[in-house]
């Protein structure tokens, strides 16, 4: 996916969902962890070095996988190149869960289940599409993808789960 770096820049001087100095390893093989300012705002992680104003990376937070390796530490991985991971350390184990939970939520496509969720719902209570008022009820993007009514596996990865959170299709 291409991006304008000014338009990228710009955004990472948003106010962010949470930012903190983190340790960061790279996915490359030598790569070592370092203290780096990681920003979550909308759906992208910016990093920076601790003394610069502008990000030196951003990961867009689409098809990845968030994992807790061990009560400080998360990494993230996108599905097409799995083996390929970013590891971030926190200070405690409750900042970690927190970041881990932030990032799930900040996805497209959890934000976009939460959606269709609440939209099935509202259909069952009120007997009404809260969408059609919009004009966009028929859009193939709020539409359940295998065409049947949300059943409550569907919406498992909107409930809180044990085990590794991802993100992504499910």
């Amino acid at each position: 996916m291409r991006f304008n770096e000014k338009e990228l820049v710009s955004l990472s001087r948003q106010p962010s969902e949470m930012a903190a100095e983190l340790g960061m390893r790279g996915p490359k093989k030598g790569d070592v962890v370092k203290k780096r300012l990681v920003k979550l705002v909308v759906n992208f992680l910016f990093y920076f070095r601790t003394d610069e104003e502008e990000p030196i990376g951003a990961l867009l937070l689409e098809q990845c996988r968030v994992e807790r390796e061990d009560s400080q530490t998360f990494s993230i991985a996108f599905l097409d190149e799995a083996e390929r991971k970013y590891l971030f350390e926190c200070d405690s184990e409750e900042q970690c869960g927190e970041w881990v939970d932030s990032i799930i939520k900040a996805s497209y496509e959890f934000m976009r289940k939460n959606l269709i969720f609440y939209r099935t719902e509202i259909h069952r209570l009120t007997g009404k599409d809260p969408l059609e008022q919009y004009g966009i009820s028929d859009e193939t993007r709020f539409q359940v993808s295998n065409g049947l009514q949300l059943m409550s596996r569907d919406t498992s990865s909107l409930q809180e789960e044990k085990g590794p959170q991802k993100i992504g299709p499910s």
